[in-house]
């Protein structure tokens, strides 16, 4: 139990169907960054709340340590890589999937559950029934096992619909603002986060057809391959005089260089295929294989060949270090992260 909404309701929803529920905060980060107090203390006084509503157990269990060792120096060791990691993906395989239902079931539980926008079909994850706040893509590692013991109770919900049941049982966080920030951290903007971390630099951009200075970045850890916005050149952000944007094409980070083209048409920006890396299939079966490379991202038809997923038209390049995952209609068959 998170302090929102989302957990507050499953909690709801699996004692009103006679489970014998344990509401657990998962204590993962608590460190205050500039200009950001986390919220961790809130959120835990929110979910000890709805718990005294509910009537249920509650207990806070620490995962500070491992959080910090299993996801956040993960990410910034890929960021200081040149790659572009999802902080939540490995939230979900190492932390919540993982040390939480090891312990929950070390404990004795016979399922653990989580507000999270997807569902089981046949001991297969599956999107939600509400498209737009499907979260299968952060949960694509998560293990068979855990799959098999664990339970989405809205999962077949749309949110509109989990705010006003929320109301409508009397729980004072039916319409708490959703965190949008860094997995557990709060609402920090990445940027802000990894300034604590990792000693940034400012330093150039160039044209990479010219080598041409064309602007300056505040640290090439923060940009990523296809990114438009936020480049501070010719006094413009995104454009030049001519109206055509720059998009990042390649990141030199020995040298602090960041280096952008026009050339829409180049194939550091557009790509017929990609290699990926820490392929999880959870089926064989790769017919009719879609691919989403972001979340809530367009399903994108594709065939997996080895570690090579390729795609009939030209695509966007994914930034290295996010992930691309495999559907099979509502299925999700697993993914890979990209090279």
């Amino acid at each position: 139990m998170s302090g929102g909404v989302d957990s507050s309701v499953s909690a709801m929803l699996l004692k009103q169907q006679g489970y014998d529920v344990t509401g657990v905060y998962m204590k993962n980060w608590s460190k205050d960054l500039p200009g950001m107090k986390c919220p961790w203390a809130e959120d835990l006084a929110d979910a000890k709340r709805v718990a005294v509503k509910l009537g249920i157990d509650f207990e806070v269990w620490d995962f500070e340590k491992e959080y910090f060792e299993r996801v956040v120096e993960y990410m910034l060791s890929e960021f200081k890589a040149g790659n572009t990691p999802n902080p939540d993906i490995m939230c979900n395989q190492e932390i919540k999937f993982k040390l939480f239902f090891e312990k929950a079931m070390e404990r004795g539980a016979d399922f653990i559950a989580t507000g999270h926008y997807a569902r089981i079909i046949d001991g297969k994850l599956a999107r939600a029934v509400d498209e737009k706040k499907d979260q299968t893509y952060f949960l694509y590692r998560i293990s068979d096992e855990a799959i098999s013991h664990t339970i989405f109770p809205i999962d077949e919900m749309l949110k509109p619909d989990v705010k006003k049941l929320a109301e409508e049982n009397g729980l004072h966080n039916a319409y708490k603002k959703e965190s949008m920030g860094v997995c557990f951290v709060g609402e920090v903007g990445m940027k802000d986060f990894l300034k604590e971390y990792i000693d940034i630099q400012p330093g150039e951009i160039r044209e990479v057809e010219t080598e041409k200075v064309v602007g300056h970045h505040e640290g090439a850890v923060f940009y990523t391959i296809g990114q438009r916005h936020g480049l501070y050149i010719s006094g413009n952000v995104g454009e030049v005089n001519s109206g055509l944007p720059y998009y990042v094409v390649k990141k030199d980070l020995e040298k602090n260089i960041v280096y952008v083209s026009r050339n829409l048409d180049s194939n550091l920006v557009w790509v017929n295929e990609l290699e990926l890396k820490d392929i999880i299939l959870k089926d064989k079966k790769i017919n009719n294989l879609t691919v989403r490379l972001r979340h809530l991202g367009e399903l994108i038809p594709a065939t997996l060949e080895g570690d090579t997923l390729k795609f009939e038209n030209k695509i966007k390049r994914p930034a290295a270090g996010q992930s691309a995952v495999f559907y099979d209609g509502e299925i999700c068959l697993g993914g890979g992260i990209i090279l």
